[in-house]
């Protein structure tokens, strides 16, 4: 993509088709030009956007830039162009952790945080270690005709997504469905399908608490939905609202993580061979998967409470701010050769945020990010992308970056 005209200092930048394409050109010329500048969202509203990293990180943890659902949704609601109609979501999807400061914030994030602890992760891998295994067992036996496979389809999502749901109890039946309820919402569709969208999913996960409820198993969500500490229960909504976050945020990012840590091995062969030599190399391969193509391209919104100032540039009460995890996470600033695939390189990033709103399942993402690439290369050595690379087409959302589907066959 080449950047677009930008004449003047105060033009806006557009998050469009071209952007969400691929986001790179455009940061590059931000970071150095426009480091903080107003952009506008496709069919949405005005924002300011914050492309470096040393900005990005202190952005992350900075209380003025607020998540309130509530006064977020006023914010969005006069920022939106008059003719524009927006998706209005209702509590069920709305209400949890993510879109909530201190001290609620601190509240909902301790009730679930014990299914998310370093120990209760650690237990997870032989189960995730054999749904690898059986999807890989799949893969095999359509490619041994010839035939491309789509890795996304076959491998990318149902790892993550069988994992999250059998953590928190939803039956398989649905997933197809909530895939697609998900893809849609989280995406710049018209206004009517992510609304549908919504409501679809609104209503399954207000039954599935409810069955939760009247039937409680051994699952997270029974634990969540029967939640209760410091004498402070979840409300009805904050439970349904925790399901979406949860179920939502467990599979999307490592999708995206699988996915573009394929296409980058499949574009970078020398690093591929690098890493199949030495395995040992796999948790570091995960944190440059993370860092190359962020899942997470801009973090959600927050709204700032107060002026607020970064980079020399004053941004004034209740402005949509949008922080960009994927430009910041390949800021020559912070990393050397930052658009060049380095399996050795030894840095952190920003890819699951900062502070706290640091994503729970970072540690379940990343688990599944190593044993899905470790798999992946010793099942299928000989892997090779199907088609050309131009065809290959990016999801429709300025929030998440990942492929909408990664043809592969093996070589030969």
């Amino acid at each position: 993509m080449s950047s677009p005209a930008l004449d003047r200092a105060d033009e806006l930048v557009q998050l469009d088709e071209r952007f969400m394409a691929d986001p790179h050109a455009l940061y590059e010329m931000l970071r150095r030009d426009r480091p903080v500048t107003k952009a506008r969202l496709s069919n949405g509203p005005r924002i300011w956007l914050v492309t470096r990293y040393g900005d990005v990180r202190a952005a992350l943890t900075d209380p003025r830039l607020a998540k309130d659902s509530a006064g977020l949704a006023d914010v969005f609601d006069r920022r939106m162009p008059g003719d524009q109609p927006r998706v209005r979501f209702g509590q069920e999807l709305s209400v949890h952790m993510l879109n909530a400061d201190p001290p609620d914030h601190t509240r909902l994030r301790k009730l679930v945080s014990r299914g998310f602890t370093g120990r209760a992760i650690a237990g997870l891998r032989p189960r995730i270690e054999t749904i690898a295994t059986e999807l890989a067992d799949a893969m095999a036996v359509s490619m041994a005709t010839g035939d491309a496979v789509d890795l996304v389809d076959e491998f990318a999502f149902p790892l993550p997504m069988t994992v999250i749901c059998e953590i928190l109890g939803v039956p398989g039946a649905r997933r197809n469905d909530f895939r697609r309820w998900s893809n849609t919402l989280l995406s710049a569709a018209p206004v009517e399908q992510r609304a549908a969208a919504a409501a679809a999913m609104g209503e399954y996960l207000k039954r599935l608490v409810a069955d939760k409820r009247e039937h409680p198993g051994e699952d997270m969500l029974s634990a969540i939905v029967a939640a209760g500490e410091d004498a402070d229960q979840l409300s009805g909504g904050e439970a349904v609202s925790m399901a979406f976050l949860l179920l939502v945020a467990g599979h999307e990012t490592t999708v995206n993580l699988i996915g573009n840590g394929v296409l980058a091995l499949l574009r970078n062969p020398d690093q591929r061979a690098r890493l199949r030599a030495d395995q040992s190399l796999l948790p570091a391969a995960v944190e440059e998967f993370l860092r190359l193509d962020s899942p997470v391209n801009l973090a959600t919104m927050r709204f700032t409470a107060e002026p607020v100032t970064i980079a020399g540039v004053e941004i004034p009460a209740g402005e949509i701010v949008l922080l960009a995890l994927g430009s910041a996470n390949r800021d020559p600033a912070r990393y050397d050769h930052p658009d060049e695939l380095d399996l050795r390189r030894d840095t952190s990033n920003l890819a699951f945020g900062h502070g706290i709103h640091h994503c729970l399942g970072a540690p379940l993402a990343r688990l599944e990010g190593e044993i899905a690439f470790r798999v992946l290369l010793e099942r299928f050595p000989d892997l090779a992308l199907a088609g050309l690379p131009g065809e290959l087409v990016w999801r429709n959302s300025t929030l998440f970056r990942g492929l909408t589907r990664l043809p592969v066959r093996l070589a030969g």
